[in-house]
């Protein structure tokens, strides 16, 4: 039986050549899915209109955190309880998700956190590795948080989150704003095991290292200008 009750919302820039897969998987098992297309300018939009997903369109691409910020808003509007932030490139697996949900199920927790260093990161390089353990290292000490994995795509989170999150950094520059989030409101937070998937496709569509170093100064300047 599908699951009513949570809605994955996807952001697509350019996914092209994986997206359909993706989403009619997804909809093997949940019945609410949000495409945000992010101004693609490939068949990203053709792809997703041969699925059953909700399509909300970026006329131009406004970057990761935006797309985000718009499917939850358009989410918000769904008869659902819980919703998922998931990747486009194939790196997430439902079976991931359905853990988490019920993790949410128990009550006590309003987000659910993925750590591929909890659990497995197949294909990872080794020059990737160790970009995300300074990441998490610097995003620890900024917001004051203990995570394993601190900009793994892969999070599920109450109605009460949906509802008062407000992302104001459209790149992905987001995943550390939504930690700082999380740390301000002092939501319950958790994180579990996953297995993010690595293919020579998702490699290809990954960050480059001065991504990950503009990111840290956005963190530093968000938190000078507060």
């Amino acid at each position: 039986m599908k699951d009513v009750r949570t809605v994955l919302i996807i952001p697509v820039y350019n996914e092209g050549q994986v997206i359909r897969k993706v989403v009619t998987n997804a909809l093997k098992h949940f019945t609410h899915i949000v495409c945000v297309n992010d101004g693609s300018s490939d068949n990203s939009v053709d792809e997703i209109k041969h699925t059953k997903a909700y399509l909300v369109d970026h006329p131009i691409n406004m970057g990761q955190g935006a797309a985000l910020q718009t499917g939850i808003e358009f989410a918000r509007g769904l008869p659902v309880d819980y919703f998922v932030t998931f990747d486009a490139d194939g790196q997430h697996r439902i079976a991931d998700v359905k853990q988490m949900i019920k993790e949410l199920d128990r009550g006590d927790i309003d987000i659910v956190l993925g750590s591929r260093f909890l659990g497995k990161a197949e294909g990872i390089t080794g020059s990737k590795k160790a970009v995300l353990k300074l990441a998490i290292a610097f995003t620890n000490l900024t917001t004051g948080l203990h995570l394993t994995d601190t900009h793994n795509g892969l999070r599920t989170f109450n109605r009460k989150v949906a509802e008062e999150v407000q992302m104001t950094m459209s790149d992905m520059s987001h995943a550390s704003e939504i930690l700082e989030i999380i740390a301000q409101k002092k939501y319950r937070y958790k994180e579990i095991p996953v297995t993010i998937e690595y293919t020579d496709y998702s490699r290809s569509k990954g960050q480059s290292i001065m991504n990950a170093v503009n990111i840290g100064f956005d963190t530093l300047l968000r938190k000078m200008s507060k």
